[in-house]
């Protein structure tokens, strides 16, 4: 008689897909494309390989830890590039920030609020 439980592939098979989830104070971002070459407000061009030590940068947060509480999924936060670590998931590339890390959160507007916004 066959076995009725269905086949699964092995852990270590490439085809396996397992689902993310972040772990204490950690942040899973997708960095911002804006790494290139950029403009200053003069109208310079300033590139890639310019030595920019004390610039902070932009993520998407796509997923949060379960003891995060400043940040949620869909913000976007302020840090430092070398604050975090550099994961490929899927072939697409992610960092791993603690909530400690992050200098300022901006988030949608809700319904005709006034106020300072990033």
């Amino acid at each position: 008689m066959p076995d009725p439980t269905p086949l699964r592939a092995a852990p270590d098979s490439i085809d396996s897909k397992h689902a993310i989830r972040m772990t204490a104070d950690r942040l899973l971002c997708q960095p911002d494309t804006e790494a290139g070459e950029r403009k200053s407000r003069s109208g310079i061009l300033i590139p890639a390989t310019a030595n920019v030590d004390r610039r902070l940068v932009w993520a998407e947060v796509i997923q949060v830890g379960p003891t995060v509480r400043n940040v949620e999924s869909g913000d976007r936060v302020l840090f430092a590039p070398d604050a975090g670590f550099e994961v490929e998931i899927r072939g697409d590339d992610y960092l791993i920030l603690r909530e400690r890390d992050v200098h300022a959160v901006a988030s949608e507007r809700e319904g005709g609020q006034t106020g300072l916004y990033l």
